[in-house]
């Protein structure tokens, strides 16, 4: 989907240290939402509903919302996972009056058209992600991105999913402006060996957790002799912009800022069973170590270079779960870090000029 800020300038600057003011940027983002995927009970048949047993007993997510977070989508959309040793499975529901789609060709520009989209980044370093989309056509976008847009790195478009079944389930008649829909949902089955980096062997995050996020582009159309299209403005031509809902917010129009996404714990239980996840203390540290990151970024697009020793730098700690948070910012030659020693567990949380994130011990 449609992203913003595309460019990270050269740092300059060489061996300059200074703590990082507290009072740039506040520690505003809300806290990202929360899933347990418990595991499945019986076969899933991938057909676009919902009538295994384990779809019957997990529970729904929130109703999806506007991708800013500030209001209500105006059709319901909402998804639910479980995952079992080989595969992880995904049903959403969405609510449509009319349902539509034109694009039948796969790795075409899904979101064209009215779509599903799901992105998974599994160890939350921003880096190395997917995404994948899906139109009520059963037509797949999959992805895999290096790093996010505004990092510069790779989108590999042509590349496949190896493995993955989806399949999608129309309550109305497709293509069809003479009555109403009541929507459509879909389902897809991921293998988690699809995940697994080169080398390594396959490994199942049980009682681990992975970032997440789930969006769903819709369009205002027009219907020309029965045939529906992107909705454009009568002065301009151009099409009207698309509406943006998700499961987690992101607070900006962007889905790639993978350090917004939500968080999804993969149960050992199984669906039905209850279970709690508390996001980890160091994970509150890492939002807002990104706040300051996405600030710096701002600051250097504007005055053409990362802020310097004395350039409006103050030393305040800011507290974060009772603890009293301090980030340092070390430039370089080629870059900068931006890290703080953790008072929770006391690893080093890192993100550099890249905004890859890493935590290791001091």
């Amino acid at each position: 989907m449609p992203v913003n800020g595309r460019h990270i300038k050269s740092v300059i600057g060489y061996g300059c240290l200074f703590v990082l003011v507290g009072c740039v940027i506040g520690y505003g983002q809300k806290p990202p939402k929360t899933y347990i995927a418990h595991t499945n009970v019986d076969a899933i048949t991938i057909d676009g509903k919902a009538d295994e047993v384990s779809w019957s007993k997990a529970q729904w997510s929130d109703p999806f919302i506007d991708i800013k977070g500030e209001k209500r989508a105006r059709y319901d959309t909402r998804m639910k996972m479980v995952w079992d040793q080989t595969h992880i499975y995904f049903f959403a529901q969405l609510e449509e009056p009319h349902v539509w789609a034109t694009l039948k060709q796969r790795d075409t520009i899904i979101f064209y058209n009215n779509d599903f989209e799901i992105f998974i980044d599994p160890d939350g370093d921003t880096h190395n992600y997917y995404e994948f989309e899906v139109n009520a056509l059963n037509t797949v976008w999959d992805l895999f991105l290096s790093k996010p847009y505004r990092n510069h790195g790779k989108v590999l478009g042509a590349w496949d999913a190896k493995g993955m079944q989806t399949a999608v389930h129309v309550e109305g008649t497709l293509n069809d402006a003479s009555d109403i829909d009541k929507g459509w949902s879909l389902e897809i089955a991921i293998p988690w060996s699809f995940f697994t980096d080169p080398g390594r062997t396959d490994k199942v995050p049980e009682n681990e957790f992975w970032r997440l996020n789930f969006s769903r582009v819709n369009w205002d159309f027009d219907l020309v002799n029965d045939t529906y299209s992107r909705k454009k403005d009568k002065e301009t031509g151009q099409f009207l912009h698309e509406h943006n809902w998700v499961w987690s917010p992101q607070e900006v129009i962007n889905m790639h800022e993978p350090e917004r996404w939500g968080y999804v714990y993969f149960s050992n239980q199984s669906v039905g069973d209850s279970d709690t996840f508390t996001v980890p203390n160091d994970e509150h540290i890492k939002w807002y170590l990104y706040e300051l990151y996405r600030d710096y970024r701002a600051v250097d697009k504007q005055k053409k270079h990362w802020l310097l020793d004395g350039d409006n730098a103050f030393v305040k700690p800011k507290d974060i779960l009772g603890k009293s948070i301090t980030p340092i910012l070390e430039t370089h030659r080629t870059g900068f870090n931006l890290w703080v020693k953790s008072p929770f567990t006391n690893m080093i949380l890192n993100i550099d000029e890249d905004g890859k994130y890493t935590n290791s011990k001091p």
